[in-house]
């Protein structure tokens, strides 16, 4: 008893650190959205969410040695150019991870376009840029599944030492609900703040990237991609969390700098 509650405990904090990524996809992906149904389009999200993350850990639970299985019509060398074994996993990741880079660099290049910049100033929405309701709350339910796939495998391993497999999974469905419940606290408070600071906008959908560029790589790490004979390598966590540590601190600067400049500017005019 005391094994399992020290597993869950461990798996509520792998949770909550590897949600990060999840819940500034949500805030960013649920903006898209009207305005009215925005918080409706979190709230709904993450709950069907955490519903289909626990069928996932039943589906993985039982036929997790599939999703490992390299795909025999999928392995294969191409001269010495490309080496290849994809599985399951590896597919499920690498589309996960081109997808948000997809997404991220489509919000960058909205943000820095001449015609939307145009459209924002003389008043006029961009209707491109705008999803329904229900498309959000689909895009947020399948980016969440993508995000939970990494985690949840964690989980099965380190709930592999608990002997009694019901025991197991209920520890799991438990940490599950947990950081569910945890990301809805957490979505609207998020929201809220990008929204009062548009500036940090674009601080998100960068760090986004990386996570893509993140997924991506542990793909091709799981499919065993070698590019002309170099062996794909997976960016670790820390370099991660150290990556997004240097991006905050540089907009801080950034945003304080310029900030500094503006009142000097502002300073040498009404001198003159």
């Amino acid at each position: 008893m005391a094994e399992a509650i020290f597993t869950l405990l461990m798996l509520v904090m792998l949770q909550a650190v590897l949600g990060f990524d999840n819940l500034l996809y949500i805030s960013l992906e649920s903006k898209k959205a009207p305005l009215e149904d925005q918080k409706r389009v979190r709230k709904v999200g993450i709950l069907i969410a955490i519903a289909l993350r626990i069928v996932l850990l039943f589906v993985l639970v039982s036929v997790i040695e599939y999703f490992q299985e390299p795909f025999s019509f999928l392995t294969g060398k191409i001269d010495d150019v490309l080496d290849f074994s994809f599985n399951g996993h590896s597919i499920i990741v690498l589309i996960g991870g081109g997808f948000i880079i997809y997404t991220a660099i489509k919000e960058i290049w909205h943000m820095i376009s001449t015609s939307d910049l145009t459209q924002i100033v003389d008043g006029v929405d961009n209707p491109k840029r705008g999803k329904s309701a229900n498309a959000a709350i689909v895009s947020i339910v399948i980016m969440n599944l993508v995000f939970s796939f990494d985690s949840i495998l964690a989980a099965i391993g380190l709930t592999s030492d608990i002997e009694n497999s019901t025991t197991a999974f209920i520890v799991m469905a438990i940490a599950i609900v947990f950081s569910g419940l945890l990301m809805l606290l957490l979505a609207d408070k998020i929201s809220s703040f990008l929204a009062k600071n548009r500036m940090y906008e674009v601080l998100g959908l960068f760090i986004l990237f990386i996570v893509g560029i993140m997924l991506v790589t542990e793909g091709g790490h799981l499919a065993h991609l070698k590019i002309f004979g170099n062996e794909i390598v997976p960016m670790s966590k820390t370099t991660f969390y150290f990556v997004i540590v240097v991006l905050v601190i540089v907009d801080i600067v950034q945003g304080r700098y310029q900030k500094k400049i503006i009142k000097e500017e502002l300073t040498n005019s009404s001198k003159k």
